[in-house]
């Protein structure tokens, strides 16, 4: 659909939705930075990578194709070895819990959890520098 045949409130709609994503992907590239310096820091320290585990809508835990680190102590977000952020709540179903699932790397945000509930929010690199020194239990 061209723009010619879009309503004014159509068209801005687009824009904003253009604005967000182009903020989305720069805030990305500057997450990716700090997850950079995290993965060099984790190889110095000689931090090691775990399997990822994922949960399901209906709650379940399911093993996932990644391994990495935990972001959060409730183990809903990570990051692999390959640097790319996931987010471990996952619509799945049987097979899901048979096979387990693939992850699609998600644009890394500079705060984490924005928009969520107390304590369950802040800065990525705080987040990065928790896994770094044992805040955020891996197993």
């Amino acid at each position: 659909m061209t723009d010619e045949h879009l309503t004014e409130r159509q068209k801005a709609a687009r824009i904003r939705a253009e604005l967000n994503a182009s903020h989305a992907r720069n805030e990305a590239a500057r997450a990716k930075v700090l997850i950079d310096d995290f993965l060099a820091a984790a190889e110095k320290q000689g931090l090691a990578p775990r399997p990822l585990k994922a949960t399901t809508m209906d709650g379940h835990l399911v093993k996932t194709d990644k391994v990495g680190w935990y972001l959060r102590t409730n183990h809903s977000i990570a990051i692999d070895t390959e640097g790319n952020y996931y987010s471990l709540t996952v619509p799945g179903g049987f097979m899901a819990r048979i096979k387990g699932v693939k992850l699609e790397p998600q644009l890394a945000p500079l705060v984490v959890g924005r928009g969520g509930r107390d304590g369950e929010t802040g800065d990525l690199k705080e987040f990065l520098d928790w896994v770094l020194s044992g805040h955020i239990p891996q197993d």
